[in-house]
């Protein structure tokens, strides 16, 4: 009896306690995002509060941006853990094939902002992602959301909540501003109290009075009121810097070095360090640091911009020189001098430009053709990698002169085509890198990725040298191509749900996020599309180690031999791509 009365005492125990834990509420989750911040700028002198955070927590030492390697292009994979291919959102500037009241009429345009962000959702099906994101979902299930940061990739993260603020509070740099989100009364009466201003400051080199404005938002009025509240919250911060710092610095203009690693980039690295010190100090004192996850991450990595090429038709244009400066919009100009097709501005529909005597396109892009309305070709200029969409009936005899042309261009590293197209020689298809999928938004038929070169030798990829589709000068700084100077990210966790002191050598990426942090907070996200992350269970609690396996795909001989190679990683079906393009122009790509 006493036997039978214990058996049944312990029973008891063990239902009581496995009923207190699936009864506990999850803990909170803080994503914080340092747009642009490279892994090996992360070190305790300048940066602190990174270094030790990833010291006390999980260190990702194996971490990737997704291709391209640009902004919105990642906020989508964070905000929904899917690849780009699903997503649709391929490059921060688009090709969407229909005239944008936001874009002035254009088809074609730049995704950091809210307004074109809402018409992207009206056109493409009240979603233009295709998928739920992580907040989303949380706000679904009664979690309190925030979103604090860029414009953009801040909206993204909860692209289906009301403008009005009252299912996700989303504050940017139109906070306050013509055509900013509502905010709700609940932050609107704190701010005058808390010392925040009503309308967000602009950028600046290094972006402080913006980030501080953010902060005081997040850390003055956000944290007590969703503490206040008492039910679990998900916040997430995008920092403007080191990116702003980097891309606009003018340290080493004309020159390679310091480039993005003089006084103005390590001016932002320690910005975006000082705002995640604010934030933690934050958590310790409202005692909230013991209840929250925090998941570090950055969108992309960076290089320092180089322009120089020796064949490009548009480098010679104004000089006549055997060497010159590439000039914003080369690659549309070249395309255009080739395929001897007249060019126009994205939503011009005058007279074709004179580029030959020296006209520019005025962002970069350009729209190739005889009719404005029903261009042939479409090139969106994204800095380190280009997109060329061709929406007309000749698209398949298109992309081979295409391929061809771009095969003979210095500038060029690798060609990437989309798989309705068939196969060309010297190029691998978009399916090798996760973008061919389930996407609303059209789909590219050419990746361009452009070349890139270290500045001082060896595997340092600290002082990579980028070309760059940009308006933006040799010696300042952006990103965008596949070089593992760019994917290669910072990323880093600590909280309650992940282990201590641990250096996790999987590979993992932005995609990941989000199904990590689904699982840690109980939400079940239907996905749509099959290009999923994984979580990454190596770095909780309890969690075992995982299986890696490398490979190398690549294509068929091109013109003179050249062949696009990728380098990736494998945990079990989820893929990691590190580097691609031809050998010996990709800084990180294993030589083949």
């Amino acid at each position: 009896m006493k036997s039978a009365f214990l058996s049944a005492a312990l029973l008891g125990f063990f239902a009581a306690a496995a009923a207190a834990q699936e009864s506990s509420p999850p803990h909170n989750v803080i994503i914080f995002v340092a747009d642009g911040l490279r892994y090996g700028s992360v070190e305790p002198g300048n940066m602190p509060n990174m270094a030790r955070l990833k010291h006390d927590g999980v260190d990702f030492t194996n971490s990737h941006s997704l291709y391209p390697t640009v902004t919105t292009v990642n906020a989508s994979a964070i905000a929904t853990g899917h690849g780009i291919g699903d997503t649709g959102d391929f490059g921060n500037t688009l090709y969407v094939g229909q005239p944008m009241i936001s874009l002035k009429n254009s088809p074609l345009g730049f995704l950091e902002s809210d307004t074109v962000l809402d018409e992207m959702n009206q056109k493409f099906g009240g979603n233009y992602l295709g998928e739920t994101s992580l907040i989303a979902a949380a706000r679904a299930k009664g979690w309190q959301t925030a979103i604090i940061g860029k414009e953009g990739p801040a909206r993204i993260q909860d692209a289906t909540a009301a403008d009005d603020g009252n299912q996700t509070l989303i504050i940017d740099d139109s906070t306050g501003h013509e055509g900013g989100l509502g905010l709700p009364g609940w932050f609107s009466r704190a701010m005058k109290q808390e010392f925040v201003a009503g309308a967000a400051p602009g950028t600046s080199v290094p972006d402080i009075e913006q980030e501080v404005y953010l902060m005081k938002a997040a850390t003055r009025i956000v944290l007590p009121h969703f503490q206040e509240t008492g039910k679990p919250f998900v916040l997430l911060f995008w920092s403007r810097d080191p990116d702003m710092s980097q891309h606009n610095g003018r340290d080493s203009i004309g020159e390679y070095a310091p480039g993005i690693n003089g006084p103005s980039g390590k001016a932002g690295t320690r910005d975006a360090d000082t705002m995640l010190g604010e934030l933690l100090d934050a958590l310790m004192a409202q005692g909230l640091d013991k209840t929250t996850d925090i998941f570090v991450t950055a969108d992309h990595g960076f290089t320092t911009i180089g322009h120089t090429s020796a064949t490009s038709p548009s480098a010679r244009f104004d000089s006549g020189a055997a060497l010159s400066e590439l000039p914003s919009g080369f690659l549309a100009v070249d395309l255009a001098a080739s395929l001897g097709l007249p060019l126009r501005n994205p939503g011009a529909s005058g007279a074709a430009l004179d580029f030959a005597n020296g006209a520019k396109l005025a962002g970069g892009s350009g729209m190739l053709g005889g009719d404005p309305d029903h261009p042939d070709v479409v090139v969106a200029a994204n800095g380190g990698s280009d997109l060329i969409y061709l929406p007309g009936p000749s698209a398949k005899e298109l992309a081979g002169r295409i391929v061809d042309f771009l095969t003979g261009q210095d500038y060029v590293s690798g060609v990437f085509v989309n798989d309705t197209l068939d196969r060309f020689p010297g190029a691998l298809a978009m399916s090798d890198i996760g973008l061919m999928g389930s996407a609303r938004t059209p789909v590219p038929a050419i990746y361009v990725n452009f070349r890139t070169f270290s500045a001082c030798g060896g595997a340092d990829l600290q002082c990579t040298v980028g070309i760059s589709d940009t308006t933006l000068m040799t010696g300042q700084g952006n990103h965008g191509s596949f070089s593992r100077a760019e994917t290669r990210n910072f990323m880093a966790a600590i909280g309650p749900d992940f282990k201590t002191g641990y250096a996790d050598p999987a590979p993992i990426s932005n995609a990941d996020i989000a199904p990590t942090l689904a699982r840690l907070m109980g939400l079940d996200i239907a996905p749509r599309g099959k290009l999923t992350g994984r979580v990454i269970g190596e770095a909780l609690k309890g969690g075992g180690t995982v299986t890696v396996t490398r490979q190398t795909v690549v294509s068929d001989p091109g013109p003179g031999g050249l062949r696009t190679v990728l380098d990736q990683q494998s945990v079990g079906e989820t893929r990691y791509f590190d580097a691609a393009g031809f050998a010996g122009r990709t800084v990180g790509l294993v030589a083949h």
